[in-house]
C-alpha cells in the first residue's frame, strides 16, 4: 500500500475511540448493551495463541480462558485500571495483612454454588501451584471462609495491591470439580513459557494443585462454558444460562487457533469468523470497512541492557546506547504507525499516567564519543512476536552509527528466556505487558527493576530504585500508589537499564453485524455476555 494510503489509513483508525469496555462495531448504538434473553447465534472467533498448557489457569493459557469469557475471579479491572467487583460484589481491609470479601450469589457451571469454602479452596490451589502463578510470585497468601457470603484473604505481608492481583487471570475461581485428581483432562503437561511476562513455564507434575491437573472444562463462572477442546487448533464454549450477569447474548462460540495473521484476516474477510484478533498492519485495510478496530495497550516493546556485566555494566555506555536510539523510526515504520514512541514504562493506554511523567533521576550524561567506538555487543531477542527480530535490526543500525559493533541474536522465546535472565547477552529486545499479572503498576516495578525482581532482564539492582519502588508499594491509595510508581519509574530511567521504545496497539477484526466485542488495553478481555451477532 503507498504511504499516503497508509497515513490514511492509519489516521481513521487514531480517530477511532479508546474503549476499554464494549463498542458497537459497524455504527449501532446499542453495542454496549446489557445482557437479554440469549437469542443469539453462535460467535466464530479466530485466536492468534492455542492453548499451551491443557488450559490450566495458572500459566500462559489463563488469559485465554479470560478472553473467551469462561472464567473469573473475585475482581476485575475496569476502565481506569482500578479493581472493581467480580465475583465478589464487595471487599475491606481489616489489617496490614487481612482483606475481608463479600461474595455475591453466583453458581459455578458445574451447577454447585459458589460458597466462602469453595472460593478459598480455589484460592488455596492457586497460591500452592508448582510454579506459582505470575500474579502470586511476590506474596504468600492464605484463603479462608468466615461465615455467609464471605472470605477473608490474608497475606504474611502486607500487601496493599492485592485486590489488583486477584484481578489478574490466573486468579480465576473454579469449582472443587476442577481440582481433583481424576479431573478428566487433568493430565500433566509441559507447556511454553509466557513471551511477555515473569517465567510460568508449566513443568511436568504429579500433585493436584499442580498446572497441568486442574480442568476449567464446565467449572468456572462465566458466561461461556467450555465444552469441548479439539487440542490445539479449537475449543467449542456454549452459553452458561445460569451466569449471574444474565444470560449471554450469543448462544456459545466456535473458537478456532490460527498462529498466521494473513489467515485470520482472511477468515473474517471470507465471513468464516466473526472475530479475529491480533490483525497484521497490512492486512487491516483490506478488511470491510468499520472491521477494523485499533486499542492502545499496556504491552510495551523495550530495551533492556544488562547491568551486570559486559559494556554496559558502566552506566555511560547505556547512556550512549539510549541516546543513539530514534523510537519513532520504530513506531512510524516497523509498526507502520500502529503504535506509538516510548514515553517511559507506562505508555497512553494508562490514562492515569498522563501529566504524572517526572524527568528522570541520576542519568548519567557523560559523552563517551570515540571510547565508543569499536565496542562489541549481543542484542538477543525472539521470533514468537515478528516485529521484534525487525526492531532488533533497526537498533543494530542506530547503535553501529554511533560506534557499536553489534551482533543480533534470534530464537524462539522458550529457548531464550533463560539465557536472558541469566545474563547471556548484553541487551535484550522485549515486548511486555506490564499489566497483564496483577493490573498493579508497583508491582509490574517491583517485578522487572528490583534486586530480587523475579522477570529482572536488566539485572538491575539499584538501591535508590528499590526504596523507590518500596515506598510506592506502602500506599494503599490508589491516587497515592499510582504518584509514586510514577516517581519510580523516573528512578529506573535515570539508570538507563531500560530503553522504551514503543507502546503498542493491536488490531482486531469484526465483523460489521458483530456487536459488544470488548477492546481491552490490558488484553485479558474480548468476548463478553453482552457480545453477540
Amino acid at each position: 500500500m503507498g504511504s499516503v494510503r497508509r497515513r490514511r489509513f492509519v489516521a481513521g483508525l487514531l480517530l477511532a475511540p479508546l474503549l476499554t469496555g464494549c463498542f458497537a462495531s459497524g455504527g449501532s448504538s446499542d453495542g454496549a448493551s446489557s445482557p437479554g434473553s440469549g437469542s443469539g447465534g453462535r460467535l466464530r472467533m479466530a485466536l492468534a495463541f492455542p492453548p499451551t498448557e491443557n488450559f490450566s489457569p495458572y500459566g500462559a493459557d489463563a488469559t485465554l480462558l479470560s478472553r473467551l469469557g469462561v472464567t473469573e475471579g473475585l475482581t476485575r479491572l475496569d476502565g481506569n485500571g482500578a479493581a472493581s467487583p467480580a465475583l465478589a460484589e464487595s471487599w475491606s481491609r481489616e489489617s496490614d495483612g487481612s482483606w475481608l470479601f463479600t461474595l455475591r450469589e453466583a453458581r459455578f457451571q458445574d451447577g454447585t454454588e459458589v460458597t466462602p469454602e469453595s472460593v478459598a479452596a480455589a484460592l488455596t490451589h492457586a497460591a500452592s501451584a508448582t510454579p506459582v502463578p505470575t500474579a502470586l510470585a511476590e506474596v504468600k497468601l492464605t484463603a479462608t471462609p468466615s461465615g455467609d457470603h464471605r472470605v477473608r484473604v490474608t497475606t504474611a505481608e502486607p500487601d496493599p495491591a492485592l485486590p489488583f492481583r486477584l484481578a489478574g487471570p490466573s486468579m480465576a475461581v473454579l469449582s472443587p470439580k476442577a481440582y481433583a485428581k481424576d479431573a478428566e483432562g487433568g493430565k500433566d503437561a509441559e507447556g511454553s513459557k509466557d513471551a511477555e511476562g515473569p517465567k510460568s513455564s508449566a513443568s511436568k507434575t504429579d500433585g493436584s494443585t499442580k498446572r497441568g491437573a486442574v480442568n476449567p472444562v464446565g467449572t468456572a463462572t462465566g458466561p461461556f462454558e467450555l465444552t469441548k477442546v479439539t487440542g490445539s487448533t479449537g475449543a467449542t464454549l456454549d452459553r452458561f444460562d445460569d451466569y449471574w450477569g444474565g444470560r449471554a447474548h450469543a448462544s456459545g462460540i466456535d473458537a478456532r487457533f490460527i498462529a498466521d495473521g494473513t489467515a485470520r484476516a482472511n477468515a473474517l474477510r471470507s465471513g468464516e469468523e466473526d472475530i479475529a484478533e491480533a490483525i497484521p498492519v497490512a492486512q487491516a485495510a483490506s478488511l470491510a470497512e468499520g472491521a477494523a478496530h485499533e486499542v492502545s495497550t499496556t504491552r510495551n516493546t523495550s530495551l533492556h541492557l544488562n547491568t551486570r556485566s559486559g559494556p554496559f555494566k558502566d552506566p555511560r555506555f547505556r547512556a550512549a546506547a539510549r541516546r543513539a536510539i530514534d523510537t519513532s523510526v520504530l513506531a512510524e515504520n516497523v509498526h507502520e504507525g500502529h503504535a506509538d514512541p516510548a514515553q517511559g514504562i507506562f505508555g497512553p493506554a494508562l490514562t492515569w499516567a498522563k501529566g504524572k511523567r517526572a524527568k528522570p533521576v541520576g542519568r548519567a550524561e557523560a559523552a563517551l564519543g570515540k571510547d565508543v567506538k569499536g565496542t562489541t555487543l549481543t542484542i538477543a531477542t525472539y521470533d514468537n512476536r515478528p516485529e521484534l527480530p525487525e526492531v532488533a535490526q533497526v537498533l543494530q543500525q542506530q547503535l553501529e552509527k554511533a560506534g557499536f559493533t553489534v551482533k543480533l541474536t534470534v530464537r524462539e522465546y522458550a529457548r531464550i528466556e533463560s539465557d536472558a535472565l541469566a545474563g547471556k547477552f548484553d541487551a535484550f529486545v522485549s515486548a511486555r505487558n506490564t499489566m497483564l499479572d496483577t493490573g498493579d503498576p508497583v508491582s509490574a516495578l517491583s517485578t522487572d527493576f528490583t534486586c530480587d525482581g523475579s522477570y529482572n532482564l536488566a539485572l538491575l539492582c539499584d538501591r535508590g530504585v528499590d526504596r523507590a519502588v518500596a515506598t510506592a508499594d506502602s500506599l494503599v491509595d490508589p491516587g497515592k500508589r499510582q504518584d509514586a510508581a510514577m516517581a519510580a519509574e523516573a528512578r529506573i530511567l535515570g539508570t538507563d537499564a531500560v530503553v522504551p521504545l514503543v507502546h503498542q496497539r493491536i488490531i482486531v477484526g469484526v465483523a460489521p453485524a458483530v456487536r459488544g466485542v470488548t477492546l481491552d488495553p490490558y488484553e485479558r478481555a474480548l468476548a463478553t455476555a453482552s457480545t453477540r451477532r
